[in-house]
């Protein structure tokens, strides 16, 4: 039977394989409880922006009838708050962080298709 040499496993430490997949576990966790509240926060951004676009259809029928002040500053608000909200949902869905992975790739891909090009043209030219 041959010896192995003293600190070699072939075998992980189970221990060590435990940790890390309690760790990965924590971080898929993690990661689907922050997705939770940003599907969350979506969902409620679009319910009240709905309330909102009806109660903005509403003032504008109201104010065709009558040129109220009062209607004027409340459909001003509104319009500053569907804008926040529209801007407030533009960011929670768009971040560096979704597009990190792709970029990268797109950087690799582009640059062996460059190697590549060049090695094709020298051996062709």
């Amino acid at each position: 039977m041959p010896r192995r040499p003293k600190g070699s496993d072939p075998s992980p430490s189970p221990l060590g394989d435990q940790e890390q997949f309690e760790r990965s576990l924590l971080e898929v966790e993690t990661s689907l409880a922050d997705l939770k509240e940003r599907y969350a926060q979506v969902q409620q951004d679009k319910q009240r922006q709905a309330e909102l676009q009806e109660r903005l259809d509403e003032i504008k029928k109201e104010q065709k009838l009558s040129q109220q002040r009062q209607l004027q500053v409340e459909l001003r608000r509104i319009k500053e708050e569907l804008d926040t909200i529209e801007l407030n949902l533009e960011s929670r869905l768009f971040s560096w962080d979704s597009l990190k992975e792709p970029f990268w790739q797109a950087v690799r891909f582009a640059g062996l298709g460059i190697v590549v090009g060049w090695i094709l043209k020298s051996c062709a030219g």
